[in-house]
């Protein structure tokens, strides 16, 4: 991290990790950080150089107009708007929806603030939260396409995410028609987590149909965005919300896009972030699936199952901790309870008799033997001749 960098996220942090919106004392930093992302033509690039160069929000929002004019791509309407802002930003009635919402702020550099999103080469400065990011969120698939998509682009989607949702991955997309809809639906439907990043503040879904969709994902996952609660969507969102889809996933699959949609876009982040970039191909015919063909040429990865993305995922495994205790090498091993996740500990790729288990676990045999039943109908474990078992 560079010097400026740590200097926008040590500004950024402190005092303002994650607000329980309890109206926030007056000379609080949060207040400034979140009057700054108020501000109309201030977006993250913006956000994150006036920060860089001026040292804090604080620092932005009492700045003289020829400081804020030295900082590139601010202009004299910006600048001025900037030093306006305290006075025209409404910052009570902010913090006021946020609390009528259940809407968390997260600001980046916080511990709550998504690891994937702590490197990508343009992060939000401030996330809104509605429902809830879990460590375990750190094992995201993205999943967009087209918003014009086929009925084989909509079975393919539910059928995708609610596989992935099974084995452990929380299933990112844009809650946009098509087949981000699909995409959370299918996860929804398996009992799995969805995130939802939106180009609209999260108090103002976008589509409005969609709504009911919304809540689904609160419970089951969150609701993400970069801007101010009420924000209307505008056309600009749409393609930056797209590198927060891809930086809070290990790679991103994309089921039909056509050669100019939007879902391209979130590919094009995720291979810029170092992300894995998977592709469904499509009938040979379809424009739908051009987009796709174009990605698979380029050397994205062939999704037709889950397998797939595990293949090419599993090396990524071991370098995943989605907390300080807990590192795993499959997803699965998520969904495991207590028991089951000790025993699985005691299992090495050497084989190991029940017996053995039992005397290494202090557990009784009955216990032992459900749980492995558990971690081999997982395929966690694979059982061998003479009734031993190894870790897979």
């Amino acid at each position: 991290m560079s010097e400026g960098e740590s200097t926008v996220h040590g500004s950024l942090a402190e005092n303002a990790g994650c607000a329980r919106q309890e109206l926030i004392a007056p000379d609080s930093p949060l207040r400034d950080l979140l009057c700054l992302s108020m501000i109309s033509g201030v977006g993250p690039l913006h956000f994150r150089a006036l920060v860089e160069r001026l040292g804090s929000a604080t620092a932005v929002l009492d700045a003289p107009m020829s400081r804020l004019r030295d900082v590139p791509g601010i202009g004299v309407k910006t600048a001025e708007r900037i030093m306006r802002a305290r006075t025209e930003c409404n910052v009570d009635q902010e913090l006021a929806d946020c609390q009528r919402l259940g809407v968390k702020l997260i600001a980046a550099g916080s511990p709550e603030f998504p690891q994937g999103l702590q490197n990508i080469p343009d992060p939000p400065m401030m996330l809104y939260v509605r429902g809830e990011l879990l460590p375990r969120d750190a094992l995201a698939i993205g999943l967009v396409g087209s918003r014009h998509c086929t009925h084989y682009g909509m079975r393919t989607a539910e059928r995708l995410a609610a596989s992935l949702a099974r084995i452990g991955f929380t299933i990112v997309s844009g809650l946009a028609r098509g087949i981000d809809r699909l995409a959370h639906q299918g996860a929804l439907d398996a009992g799995g987590r969805t995130i939802a990043v939106l180009a609209s503040g999260v108090g103002n879904i976008y589509p409005p149909e969609h709504v009911d969709l919304s809540e689904k994902v609160t419970k089951a996952g969150a609701l993400v965005s970069e801007v101010p609660t009420s924000f209307e969507p505008m056309a600009g969102l749409f393609p930056q919300r797209n590198r927060i889809i891809s930086g809070l996933s290990l790679g991103v699959i994309v089921v039909e896009a056509a050669m100019r949609s939007g879902a391209l876009i979130t590919a094009r982040h995720a291979k810029e972030q170092n992300r894995e970039v998977f592709a469904v191909p499509g009938p040979v015919d379809s424009l739908a699936s051009r987009g796709c063909h174009a990605l698979l040429r380029d050397g994205a990865t062939l999704v037709e199952t889950a397998e797939d993305v595990l293949d090419a995922l599993g090396p990524l495994m071991n370098e995943i901790k989605p907390s300080p205790e807990t590192s795993v090498r499959h997803p699965l091993e998520l969904m495991l309870n207590e028991l089951e996740r000790k025993l699985l500990d005691l299992i090495g790729s050497e084989s190991v008799s029940p017996d053995e288990l039992v005397a290494r676990s202090q557990l009784v045999a009955p216990q032992v033997l459900s749980a492995l039943s558990v971690l081999e109908m997982r395929r966690l474990v694979r059982r061998l001749p003479g009734n031993m078992y190894a870790r897979r």
